[in-house]
C-alpha cells in the first residue's frame, strides 16, 4: 500500500476558523476546538517512506529462502484440508500459532500425553485447544466468528475422520511418514508440508506431487524446522524458527519425536 501523489508537496490538513472569526458556524455538540498548529506538508521524494508492506492473512509459519514471512490461511469460508508428512514439533507450533489467531483447535490423537502440556498451555487458561481420542472429536460448530481447526494426530493410517473440513473449519493430518493412505490424503488436500523423508520416500512424492528433480532431491536432505509448501500451483521451502515461548514448551526443532 502507497500513499498516491498528485503535486511536489501535500498538506496534511487544511486550515479551521478559530472560534469568534466571521464565518465561523458554531460547533454545536462537538466539544471545544483543539489546539491550532501549523501545517505539515512532505515532498514527492518523502512519500516513498510512507509505503507500508502489507502481506497475506493467516499465520506466520517461518521464513522463505529470502527471509521473508510465510504465512498460511487457515481461517477459510471454504473447506480447507492440509497433510503435513512431518513431526510433531513443526505441528505443534502450528497449533499454537493458529490458536494465537484466535482459532478453536480440536487435536484428535492416540498420543494424548504428547499434547497435553501445549493444550494446558495455550489461550492463558481458556480451553481454545481440546484432545480428543480418535474418531470422538464431536461436531465443532465453526463460524466466521469461531473458526475451528482440527488436527488429527492418528498414525500412519488415520481412520476416516466423522469430523471433516467444511466453511470454517479445516483440518491438518499429521503423518510420521509417507504411508499406504497419503496418497490419496495429498490428492485431496488444498496444501501439502513434506519434512525430511528418505530417497525412496522423496521420489514417490515428488512423482504425487510433480515436483522438479532439484526439489525432490531436496526432501531427503531438509535440516530440522525446514518444510517444503507445496499447492497444485505453487512450491515454497519454509523455515520454521520457535520463539522463546515455543521454544520453553516444545523445545528446539525437530523431525522426530
Amino acid at each position: 500500500m502507497s500513499v498516491p501523489t498528485s503535486s511536489a508537496s501535500v498538506p496534511a490538513s487544511g486550515p479551521r476558523p478559530a472560534p469568534g472569526r466571521s464565518g465561523a458556524r458554531p460547533r454545536i455538540g462537538f466539544g471545544l476546538l483543539g489546539p491550532r498548529r501549523e501545517r505539515h506538508s512532505l515532498s514527492v521524494d518523502q512519500l516513498e517512506a510512507l509505503a507500508l508492506p502489507v502481506g497475506d492473512d493467516g499465520v506466520v509459519i517461518g521464513v522463505d529462502a529470502g527471509n521473508r514471512p510465510a504465512v498460511l490461511g487457515v481461517n477459510r469460508p471454504t473447506p480447507y484440508d492440509i497433510t503435513l508428512i512431518g513431526g510433531l514439533w513443526t505441528a505443534q507450533v502450528l497449533v499454537l500459532r493458529a490458536a494465537a489467531t484466535g482459532a478453536r483447535i480440536a487435536v484428535e490423537t492416540g498420543r494424548a500425553p504428547a499434547w497435553t502440556a501445549l493444550a494446558q498451555a495455550a489461550g492463558g487458561g481458556q480451553p481454545c485447544v481440546t484432545l480428543h481420542d480418535v474418531g470422538r472429536v464431536p461436531p465443532q460448530g465453526a463460524s466466521a466468528g469461531s473458526p475451528v481447526v482440527v488436527v488429527r494426530d492418528c498414525g500412519m493410517r488415520p481412520p476416516r475422520g466423522r469430523v471433516v473440513s467444511a466453511p470454517w473449519q479445516s483440518v491438518m493430518t499429521l503423518l510420521p511418514y509417507l504411508s499406504p493412505v497419503a496418497p490419496r490424503l495429498m490428492e485431496k488436500s488444498g496444501l501439502v508440508g513434506i519434512q525430511r523423508v528418505s530417497p525412496d520416500e522423496a521420489t514417490q512424492i515428488g512423482r504425487i506431487m510433480s515436483l522438479p528433480g532439484p526439489e525432490t532431491e531436496a526432501l531427503s536432505t531438509l535440516a530440522d524446522g525446514v518444510t517444503l509448501w507445496c499447492t497444485a500451483r505453487d512450491r515454497q521451502f519454509v523455515m520454521t524458527q520457535a520463539t522463546d515461548a515455543e521454544t520453553g514448551l516444545l523445545g528446539s526443532a525437530r523431525r522426530m519425536d
